[in-house]
């Protein structure tokens, strides 16, 4: 005779629920990392001679998800180009903020804008606005608008370093801190046109002495 099991079997687990399947292909990449990118090829290879191939490439993203974060080749060039002018700004908030004397202002502003133009892996990199986005702005108002917009940028930071300096008596009363701007400006412009063309440091710094000879004084001791 067979004798019954009193306990009753175990009662089977619920099986673990299925995460739905996502529909599409998940952004696997970093918005700010991918601009980057986007950023020194624009850089390196201006707007016209950079492919959708090329961009795909460096951001690591297909047409389609290109298209998707950043819109056609030429809004992503434009949010490169913002980028850009956001982190040089950043650089050179605290330098134009600092109140040396100013010729020591002057030599540290135009030593960190050297840096970061001869700085790349791929050799000197220059400018953004002067090598790639003032050619753009021939044909395209709202690139032209954004260069304009930083060439006055530029130039009220360095008229405000030069009327601070002239109130110091470091200038002399007959000194005018706009015209003296846009020398400082096109001395920054002409820098960033020679390191991308390879001409050495040294050459460049000689540039940047002169200039500031002329516009502080050559027996300036300040």
């Amino acid at each position: 005779m067979v004798q019954k099991n009193k306990n009753p079997p175990p009662l089977a687990k619920p099986a673990a629920p299925v995460a739905p399947k996502r529909r599409g292909r998940p952004r696997a990449y970093q918005p700010e990392i991918a601009l980057g990118n986007a950023l020194d090829l624009f850089r390196k290879r201006g707007f016209a001679a950079t492919s959708l191939d090329e961009l795909s490439a460096a951001t690591g993203m297909n047409r389609p998800s290109l298209y998707g974060a950043f819109g056609d080749k030429r809004e992503l060039y434009i949010k490169a180009y913002q980028r850009y002018r956001a982190d040089a700004r950043a650089a050179m908030l605290g330098i134009f903020s600092d109140e040396l004397p100013i010729r020591k202002r002057l030599e540290r502003i135009f030593a960190v804008a050297l840096d970061i133009y001869l700085s790349g892996d791929a050799g000197p990199r220059g400018c953004f606005t002067v090598m790639t986005a003032a050619s753009e702005a021939v044909a395209d108002p709202d690139i032209r608008a954004m260069v304009l917009e930083g060439f006055s940028e530029l130039d009220k930071a360095f008229a405000a370093c030069f009327r601070l300096a002239k109130e110091k008596g470091e200038l002399p009363a007959s000194a005018d801190p706009v015209v003296l701007a846009q020398l400082a400006s096109a001395t920054i412009h002409t820098i960033a046109i020679r390191a991308r063309a390879r001409v050495p440091r040294k050459e460049l710094e000689a540039i940047i002495k002169g200039a500031i000879d002329v516009m502080c004084g050559a027996r300036s001791s300040a």
